[in-house]
């Protein structure tokens, strides 16, 4: 009950975090997909210093934007599951009918945790949600919500770097795509790997699956013009 308790005491402030296992994964892979776009389209055999400057410009400039509109999509989210808790606080507030007061609280848990819990431990915590002091008028972002989109900001943005480092310190543009892509794959693989390892999935074959998914979401990507 410890965990239904600390939601009972902040039913407002607490709210979805980023940064989870699989959450972090998908920020890589977004990341990812996008810098490969730019080293996928370089012509290695045409290419020189200035084509592989403007990749490089394009590459840290596309995803720090999305870094950025990731981040602030972050906060949107946060803010609208705030207001849904707060909605809900306010629905168990004011309803006197127990029955579905029990409702509300059970369809704002998770659905196995609603699943256990009997109706008297429902009626508990409706008599603590009923007896916190008034809830703000409306929905806030706090520093946690901040710090989220920040990271979300960071995964895309820095995911960046391993991979079109080799273009910035070798000169020979064949061997830096040789080394860029291995340092991709690397990173997808290793990606899988957590994700297989958060979702209890074979690990070496999430691995491997995430490295096929994301070249065929590049070349999708990059078929389709993004």
């Amino acid at each position: 009950m410890g965990t239904i308790q600390t939601a009972v005491e902040a039913p407002v402030k607490s709210s979805k975090r980023a940064l989870e296992s699989h959450e972090r994964i998908s920020e890589i892979l977004f990341g990812l997909i996008m810098v490969l776009t730019f080293t996928g389209s370089l012509s290695v055999a045409e290419a020189g210093r200035q084509d592989i400057r403007a990749m490089l410009i394009g590459a840290l400039g596309c995803n720090l934007v999305w870094g950025l509109i990731d981040g602030v999509l972050f906060l949107m989210g946060s803010l609208a599951e705030k207001a849904k808790n707060l909605k809900t606080l306010r629905a168990v507030r004011k309803t006197a009918e127990v029955r579905k007061a029990q409702l509300l609280i059970a369809g704002a848990l998770p659905p196995l945790i609603a699943s256990v819990l009997r109706p008297e431990e429902l009626a508990a915590i409706d008599q603590r949600l009923k007896s916190l002091a008034e809830p703000p008028a409306q929905a806030q972002l706090d520093r946690a919500d901040w710090l989220g989109a920040f990271g979300v900001f960071l995964l895309v943005f820095l995911c960046t770097f391993p991979v079109v480092l080799p273009f910035i310190f070798m000169q020979k543009a064949v061997l830096a795509l040789r080394v860029s892509n291995a340092i991709a794959i690397a990173m997808l693989f290793l990606s899988g790997m957590t994700y297989g390892r958060s979702a209890g999935r074979h690990e070496w074959g999430m691995g491997i699956f995430m490295v096929a998914l994301g070249v065929v979401l590049v070349s999708l990507t990059m078929a389709l013009g993004g």
